[in-house]
């Protein structure tokens, strides 16, 4: 029998750390490990095929590094380290999909919303107006409060 999977989007915003953090403790208390997501957006530069390879190749770097930086808190909060799934995508619904449709471990998705009368996020605003399938799957989205203190996680998680 495979690990239950909790996939995290990892991105650039501040309730980034919250969804990780939530992931982390439910991995942990139910004997799952996390994945961390990190899409490459294209960069519409064309000029040269070179400039294009170095763009991408920096991009892919600065994910991984990224990525690197969670994987420490991961690693301590769950005693495993997690998954890097690096994807290049037009959006972050499409990688999602892809990921997702492709990989029957994930069980459960987890998102933060956003905090501060600014909307929920790209993201979760997507979801609530598109639908949580991706592909012929269907997986349970974990919505997190964005603005929860690491006390509140480990009483919710």
């Amino acid at each position: 029998m495979s690990q239950r999977k909790f996939l995290v989007v990892a991105d650039d915003t501040p309730e980034f750390q919250a969804a990780l953090r939530f992931a982390c403790r439910r991995a942990r208390s139910t004997g799952g490990y996390v994945a961390l997501l990190r899409v490459i957006e294209p960069e519409y530069f064309e000029h040269w095929s070179g400039v294009r390879e170095e763009i991408d190749r920096q991009a892919r770097e600065e994910a991984e590094a990224v990525l690197q930086t969670s994987a420490a808190l991961v690693q301590a909060e769950t005693g495993l380290p997690p998954e890097f799934i690096i994807k290049h995508a037009d959006s972050v619904r499409t990688a999602l999909r892809e990921v997702i449709g492709s990989d029957p471990d994930i069980k459960i998705l987890v998102l933060a919303a956003a905090v501060g009368g600014r909307g929920p996020g790209p993201l979760v605003a997507s979801l609530a107006k598109e639908g949580v399938t991706w592909g012929a799957r269907k997986v349970p989205v974990t919505l997190v409060p964005g603005d929860l203190t690491d006390d509140e996680i480990a009483d919710l998680a």
